[in-house]
């Protein structure tokens, strides 16, 4: 076995294959991938709820609307403002992944009453302000906290502190609607806020206790009160009944002695009937005696005694 050699004059290269056309092959490559990279960063889309704002060496120059569409490679670029409706929230709940590291809004009521409250703001990017807000703040986040974030919460505390921890309970749509229209009054940057929810209030756990003792005092009274209610209501109802079986005796009465004051009248008055006839007619009691006498004399006399008869008159000639 011989050993191998390397002649440092032999060319390893194939022959008619030098270093020269090596190295230009390799910059032929580079360009090609090079001028592919340009070619597909000289095209990009805007989706249909994004806006783009075209900048052409720094400077902006347009604002794109959504599909396809064209850049010079190198000298320009593209940054997307969202026209989506967007969320602030202060005070999050627990896993809720769209919340942000807003606390949530502790103020004081009208009488004192410590509060943690969670609110929202829902808000969007008009189209018309796209390029201003790019120049003026850079992203819709960023406006989000220079226009929003820091003057929102100060607005709802001064809302907050016009309500008594009671009312502020009992008017919630009131209460949301004023805290709603104080944001939007100081909300002057290219946003438009559309709504404002006061989701929740959390009052203290002393002034709770007192509020549920308060309700169970006034849900007592209540029942006391129905129940006094009821009680006087019986007693009405006791007194009408009364009242009714007294009348009824009353009228029964009076029914009975004008029956009585009415048959006596009718007695008087044949009673007189009669005294005024026997006085116009004397020989009416005779005729009386005559219609009511059977024709039979007495079966047995005592001694002495007169023989009853009936005198007849003789007609007059």
């Amino acid at each position: 076995m011989s050993d191998f050699k390397l002649n440092p004059n032999r060319n390893p290269l194939p022959q008619g294959f030098s270093p020269r056309f090596l190295g230009s092959g390799i910059g032929g490559i580079v360009i090609l991938l090079a001028l592919a990279i340009i070619l597909m960063n000289s095209w990009y889309t805007i989706d249909q709820g994004d806006r783009g704002v075209l900048l052409t060496n720094g400077a902006l120059s347009s604002v794109v609307g959504p599909g396809l569409h064209f850049k010079l490679p190198i000298l320009q670029r593209v940054e997307k403002l969202s026209l989506r409706q967007q969320v602030l929230k202060w005070g999050c709940e627990n896993n809720d992944k769209n919340c942000g590291n807003l606390p949530a809004m502790q103020s004081y009521s009208r009488d004192q009453q410590p509060a943690d409250m969670r609110v929202t703001v829902n808000f969007h990017l008009p189209e018309s302000e796209v390029g201003a807000v790019y120049t003026n703040y850079g992203s819709v986040e960023s406006l989000a906290d220079r226009i929003i974030a820091r003057k929102a919460p100060q607005e709802i505390k001064t809302v907050f502190g016009q309500y008594d921890a009671v009312s502020v309970i009992q008017n919630r749509a009131k209460f949301n609607k004023d805290v709603a229209d104080a944001i939007a009054k100081v909300t002057d940057g290219p946003v438009m806020i559309d709504s404002v929810q006061v989701e929740n209030i959390n009052f203290s756990q002393a002034y709770e206790q007192a509020v549920e003792a308060r309700m169970t005092a006034q849900v007592e009274v209540q029942k006391q009160d129905q129940n006094l209610q009821q009680e006087k209501i019986k007693a009405d109802i006791a007194v009408t009944q009364a009242k009714g079986r007294a009348d009824s005796v009353k009228a029964e009465a009076d029914a009975s002695a004008y029956k009585t004051k009415v048959e006596g009248q009718a007695t008087a008055d044949a009673i007189k009937l009669r005294a005024a006839a026997l006085a116009d007619n004397p020989l009416l009691v005779e005729l009386t005696k005559a219609e009511k006498w059977d024709g039979q004399l007495p079966k047995s006399m005592i001694p002495g005694s007169a023989v009853p008869f009936l005198s007849v008159t003789p007609p007059a000639k």
